[in-house]
């Protein structure tokens, strides 16, 4: 073992002190560790917060968003001047043999490594999380590629790492990678395919952060809050959160309601089931009956109507005026009412609208308000909606017609 240059400078102050040789090789490592201690702390806390500082003041908005990972990135470069300090200065501070000399500069060679790739990641991470304050990051986002930037650079730092403790050229150890292809391909299956996915997904703009997506093979059916190189985490309207592979959103379907976030109005389509047995031709006393409820001046251009006209197509025609009136629909888009292929359960009425407010309470709210009201109106008309008996066997009156017949022939039913 050599006397290192720091011990040559503190050999004079043990002279005339015992074990002399024992104590100047554990003092020079002492002032060694010491002096590295300093320099993480001097940068950790003092440097570099204050140039972070300095920089945050001339954007806070921006800058000052980022301060979780410029942290992150201080204590890493932090790290790193230390291993830069300690493989510089080895061989003039640290008294050890050979052996062991190379032993610890290998291990300082790896750890240098680590930390420039950490360092890179940390910039990635910057340069991802500036570039997601843009306006248009939402439509293009770059979530994928920052991860598979941080994968290659991680690869090449095991690299590197292996060609340090072998004492090989990084060539040597690619040269390798040939034989190990097909390995690699499988493990990393899922992220090649997620890789392409993610470049489909940003180009052709399928899906981006704070879309409402539908994708029942997963139960999926809510807001999109991240996209990553593997997987994308959807919040369920439950506040559940489902996780789908990316390539899925690729490979297979599924439903995007960003288009009607960004269109005019969200969609209102439902039926009623009208007894058929209840539809019948409008004569005076009905027509009568009708205006005293319904100024149906205000929803029907009565020169329009077909003479004779059933209660019906009286009925259809006062809902889509109804709905041409109301103040929350937007009229504008497609809106109409119309008779659907006659079932075993009624003859179907669908309305069809759009709400102007797009917000799911104020949809749902707006869609009872409608189907509500036009219940509430059937009678007016002469109408019935159908329903399967269920225990009670007397129906409602008709208030034009008087007695259902219906309820009359079960009464005579029940007599005989």
């Amino acid at each position: 073992m050599t006397r290192t240059h720091l011990q040559e400078l503190i050999a004079p102050w043990f002279d005339k002190v015992p074990d002399a040789d024992f104590l100047i090789p554990i003092t020079t490592i002492c002032i060694g560790i010491i002096s590295l201690l300093f320099v993480y702390l001097f940068t950790r806390r003092l440097m570099l917060p204050g140039i972070q500082k300095v920089v945050t003041k001339l954007s806070p908005s921006r800058i000052g968003a980022l301060a979780p990972i410029l942290a992150k990135l201080n204590r890493r470069i932090a790290g790193t001047l230390c291993c830069v300090l300690f493989l510089a200065t080895f061989d003039s501070v640290y008294p050890v043999s050979e052996i062991a000399g190379e032993i610890l500069k290998t291990i300082g060679q790896a750890i240098l490594i680590i930390y420039a790739g950490f360092i890179f990641s940390s910039i990635v991470s910057i340069a991802g999380a500036i570039y997601n304050q843009l306006e248009f990051s939402r439509d293009v986002p770059i979530q994928g590629l920052i991860q598979v930037v941080k994968l290659a650079t991680f690869i090449v730092c095991a690299i590197l790492i292996v060609s340090v403790v072998l004492e090989k050229s990084p060539t040597y150890i690619l040269s390798g990678f040939g034989a190990i292809a097909a390995v690699t391909l499988l493990v990393f299956k899922d992220t090649i395919l997620g890789f392409v996915a993610s470049i489909q997904i940003a180009a052709n703009r399928l899906v981006t952060y704070g879309d409402w997506i539908q994708v029942d093979n997963y139960g999926a059916d809510g807001e999109v809050i991240d996209l990553g190189l593997n997987t994308v985490k959807v919040r369920n309207w439950d506040n559940t959160i489902t996780t789908i592979p990316t390539y899925m959103l690729v490979a297979g379907s599924f439903k995007n309601w960003r288009g009607m976030q960004e269109s005019g109005g969200r969609r209102i389509k439902r039926s009623l089931n009208i007894d058929m047995n209840s539809i019948c031709l409008v004569d005076d006393q009905l027509h009568k009956q009708i205006s005293n409820s319904i100024k149906l001046d205000d929803f029907i251009v009565i020169g329009s109507l077909p003479n004779p006209v059933s209660n019906l197509g009286l009925f259809r025609r006062y809902a889509e005026g109804y709905l041409k009136r109301h103040k929350k629909v937007n009229s504008s888009l497609t809106l109409m009412v119309r008779e659907l292929q006659p079932l075993n359960h009624g003859l179907p009425i669908e309305f069809y609208c759009f709400s102007e407010d797009k917000r799911w309470i104020s949809f749902e709210h707006l869609q009872a308000e409608i189907m509500d009201h036009l219940l509430a109106v059937l009678p007016i008309f002469s109408l019935h909606p159908y329903q399967s008996v269920s225990g009670q066997l007397t129906l409602p009156q008709s208030p034009h017609h008087g007695e259902n017949p219906k309820v009359e022939k079960i009464a005579q039913t029940d007599k005989a």
